[in-house]
């Protein structure tokens, strides 16, 4: 179902753009023929990427799925900027001399940001830190450092060498327990088994603790697990751990998983209710039901899933479904922190979303 409105969405910003292509004083010479050709050209690529890139059908395959992924980002920013000058010239009714010049200003910024975009995202990932008072947290363990890392989305797009770079920015900041916030690998792709080396080397005192997002469940959920164990990492579905005397890490099933599977239980209440004593951690993939959480007694919860919006302005979309995109705030006691996400899904591009691992700093009231 979202490949078919992907597609289809991308064919009406094809249609549109190149169409308003023809508006435009250094491309009106185009015949329609030569634009109605290049944009079934740029859907076609869009499709055989995604249809292609999910085949792990080898190298050609990753690279028309890279081109494709690129081009929807590009229609997207030439479509977004294209509308928005039709609308405050009424389609050229207004500012009819001035609309088509507008319509080319337009078409450049979007090439513009999407190579700012492309820069954006082959970045390392910023640190960003935090310092976080929970309650019950014992005098001793004030001081004790987090690092988080989400939407990993280890596969085809992001490789052993990329992830070597991320253990190394971890390693550097000296945790005491590593967590890692879902959509770890990429469901669909082969020979995950290749992450195994680098994955071994995320190790702290505390422990590594993992949480599955909806990725981690496309197709092999089960294996995808395992490989985690296999890495060092304990999975946390539904449970709670102590990893240490007045320090609790919980972890519960993706919730966007939960809902489209139509499950009748509570993960929540299931991770929480009878978990051991201490101040609470609580990992959850998807940022939802945190006013929920916060009255189960937890004290920080940490989440991923948004990328915060990734390429802008789909974080204006994201924030319609979600209480928090990116960032901190607080629910009653309890502080949330949402991941904008250390890797990419989709197109190797940012827009003002940098990817980003957590150092957070646990402080005893």
């Amino acid at each position: 179902m979202f490949g078919t409105i992907l597609l289809s969405v991308t064919a009406l910003m094809a249609a549109y753009v190149f169409w308003r292509m023809g508006s435009v004083p250094w491309l009106g010479s185009l015949h329609w023929s030569a634009r109605t050709g290049l944009g079934l050209f740029a859907w076609l690529v869009v499709a055989g990427g995604r249809t292609l890139g999910r085949s792990n059908a080898g190298f050609w395959a990753f690279g028309l799925e890279t081109a494709g992924m690129a081009l929807l980002v590009i229609l997207f920013l030439s479509f977004l900027l294209l509308l928005a000058v039709d609308l405050i010239t009424a389609w050229g009714w207004l500012l009819p001399n001035i609309a088509p010049l507008l319509r080319g200003l337009a078409l450049t910024t979007a090439l513009l940001l999407s190579g700012l975009a492309l820069v954006q995202g082959l970045r390392a990932p910023v640190v960003t830190g935090y310092e976080v008072v929970m309650e019950g947290l014992p005098p001793e363990l004030d001081g004790t450092v987090v690092a988080g890392m989400s939407d990993l989305h280890l596969g085809r797009q992001l490789d052993p060498d990329w992830l070597e770079a991320r253990v190394a920015q971890v390693a550097a900041l000296e945790p005491d327990m590593i967590v890692l916030l879902g959509d770890i690998l990429e469901g669909r792709s082969d020979g995950l088994d290749q992450f195994l080396p680098a994955m071994r080397k995320l190790r702290a005192p505390l422990g590594t603790y993992a949480v599955l997002g909806n990725h981690d469940n496309h197709g092999r959920t089960e294996a995808n697990q395992e490989l985690l164990v296999r890495g060092g990492c304990t999975v946390l579905i539904n449970r709670a751990e102590s990893p240490t005397p007045g320090l609790v890490v919980a972890g519960i099933e993706d919730l966007t998983t939960h809902a489209r599977r139509g499950k009748a239980n509570n993960p929540l209440a299931e991770a929480l209710a009878h978990r051991p004593d201490g101040a609470t951690i609580l990992l959850s993939h998807t940022p939802l039901r945190l006013p929920e959480a916060a009255s189960y007694g937890v004290g920080l919860m940490l989440s991923g899933h948004t990328h915060g919006g990734q390429v802008w302005p789909f974080g204006l979309l994201l924030r319609l479904r979600y209480p928090l995109i990116e960032g901190e705030e607080k629910f009653g006691p309890m502080t949330a922190i949402v991941c904008r996400g250390t890797g990419l899904w989709g197109p190797r591009m940012r827009l003002w979303s940098p990817g980003e691992i957590l150092k957070i700093t646990l402080r005893s009231k």
